[in-house]
């Protein structure tokens, strides 16, 4: 880790961290309290991916809908219009709608295939965004003069390491540049999080593993093809399946690569100073593990 100890941390002049954990904990609550103090940069994967790496699925995927439309195919072809994402730190829903969901065509659902294709184009993008963080880092103090750095992951970086492999090269490399930064809810945590889900599902990122392995059980266990899947029902169904496989692998990442916080330490942080204090807390805590 970049920061041997908590006096280490305290004492850097230049504090660099990279938070992880299921959306929904802290993560960017805390990012954007740190942002606003004006000494801190804010990376945020989940943007990066949106406005470098998807944006062209984005809008191509957005043209060929309205190429179904007689008069806007006309405008398109013409060039008397164009389109595009209006993708912010707050607003990442061209992204979300982008992935989709698997299931029933008529109920706004992919083809299996399909919502595959888009997966890998995710975790391709994601990937290439997380290894720009070393690029950011010493662009936000080269060109900006900010201090100190932030890398605010998507809940999926789990899915593309290996957390138990002293030789992953993601995490080799991020944590090269960055402290990393486990939010750990707890079982209270964790059931919130599934009813704000229920109430309104979203589109997730997967592993294929993991992927096929729940869509062969749900359409066993609802006895139905991949046309009848409803996609909202599919996703609510799998999201509470996806806590409990992401749970281990954050814990090894933070294990064998950073360091642990509560999703309740992090709610409490109310400025820098807070956040200075729970960060050191967590390295302390680091070097009375066995």
């Amino acid at each position: 880790m970049i920061y041997g100890s908590a006096q280490d941390w305290r004492a850097s002049a230049r504090k660099k961290v990279l938070f992880f954990g299921m959306s929904g904990l802290g993560k960017t609550y805390v990012s954007n309290i740190l942002r606003d103090t004006g000494d801190w940069f804010h990376y945020s994967i989940d943007y990066r991916i949106g406005t470098r790496y998807m944006g062209e699925y984005i809008t191509d995927n957005a043209k060929a809908e309205a190429m179904k439309v007689p008069f806007l195919r006309d405008l398109l072809l013409s060039d008397s219009i164009y389109i595009g994402s209006n993708i912010s730190f707050e607003n990442l829903t061209p992204v979300a709608t982008y992935l989709g969901k698997p299931g029933d065509p008529a109920k706004g659902g992919l083809e299996i295939s399909e919502y595959h294709r888009r997966q890998e184009q995710f975790r391709l993008a994601e990937t290439h965004a997380l290894l720009d963080t070393e690029y950011f880092s010493d662009r936000a103090e080269r060109l900006y003069g900010y201090p100190h750095f932030i890398c605010d992951t998507g809940g999926s970086i789990c899915e593309w390491v290996d957390a138990n492999n002293p030789d992953d090269p993601l995490l080799s490399e991020l944590s090269r540049h960055t402290l990393m930064i486990w939010i750990k809810g707890d079982e209270a945590h964790t059931e919130e999080l599934i009813r704000r889900f229920d109430k309104a599902p979203k589109p997730m990122s997967y592993q294929p593993a993991f992927l096929t392995r729940v869509w062969d059980q749900y359409l066993v266990e609802q006895d139905c093809g991949p046309d009848e899947v409803d996609p909202d029902a599919f996703i609510r169904w799998t999201y509470a399946q996806a806590l409990a496989h992401r749970q281990p692998r954050y814990e090894a990442m933070a294990r064998n690569w950073g360091v642990t916080v509560t999703a309740d330490q992090i709610s409490a942080v109310r400025d820098a100073s807070d956040f200075e204090d729970v960060i050191a807390q967590a390295l302390e805590a680091k070097d009375q593990t066995p």
